[in-house]
């Protein structure tokens, strides 16, 4: 435990949550979106399991991230999946209905916080590894304390949400540039990608319009079949 008495050791904690300060934004929004239709009690429990659930699973990721990179088609898969569900967090295609829909809707919540935040994370957790520099005690202790953070900003942001209804909107075309992004990092992609500075940003601005698009347009159906009813 002498390391806990080393300048290293307390600048390498303040880096790895300052980094994760940083990047917590777009993790807070998905489980926003996916818990905001959860009544309030399963709203603060769906908020803690996927917030701590999905840091664990960070932590794990990290020791195994590099190599994951490493596979084509990997991101692109992970790509089109961060879609899917921003375009389902968008459409509310998931919402349940009674008491055991209930209980269904919240394992769903923490199922989507756990698989976007995997897929998000991919990119994120080398750079905190980094920070690290190998120290498992330094990585786990600020992943650790990020966890206030994320359950923070997802509370504020639901929210936000109910007060400012255009934010679930940007939160998915977020979602959608997250995938975008994804997609075309992939290993397999990133010799043209590098050739061809621009398409990230295309790939990025194409995902964020394809899930709010589809979104919407499904909104626009799903209200003209209820008002036709």
């Amino acid at each position: 435990m002498e390391f806990l008495n080393t300048a290293d050791f307390w600048i390498g904690l303040v880096k790895i949550i300052w980094i994760n300060i940083i990047l917590s934004g777009d993790n807070a929004v998905v489980i926003a979106l996916a818990a905001r239709s959860l009544p309030p009690e399963q709203q603060k429990k769906a908020i803690m399991f996927g917030s701590g659930a999905a840091v664990v699973l960070r932590i794990v990721l990290t020791v195994v991230a590099a190599k994951l990179l490493e596979l084509s088609f990997l991101q692109v898969i992970g790509g089109c999946l961060l879609l899917w569900i921003g375009y389902q967090l968008l459409t509310g295609g998931e919402e349940g209905e009674g008491e055991s829909k209930g209980h269904g809707s919240m394992v769903t919540a923490i199922r989507t916080i756990l698989i976007a935040d995997l897929v998000m994370s991919l990119d994120n957790v080398i750079a905190v590894a980094a920070t690290a520099q190998g120290n498992m005690v330094l990585l786990i202790l600020g992943l650790a304390i990020s966890i206030p953070l994320v359950i923070f900003g997802s509370t504020l942001m639901i929210k936000l949400m109910d007060r400012f209804p255009v934010i679930i909107t940007l939160g998915a075309a977020l979602i959608g540039w997250v995938g975008g992004e994804t997609i075309v990092n992939d290993n397999l992609l990133h010799g043209y990608t590098m050739a061809h500075p621009w398409l990230h940003y295309a790939a990025a601005a194409a995902g964020a319009v394809l899930v709010v698009g589809l979104g919407k347009l499904m909104q626009a159906r799903s209200g003209g079949k209820q008002v036709a009813a």
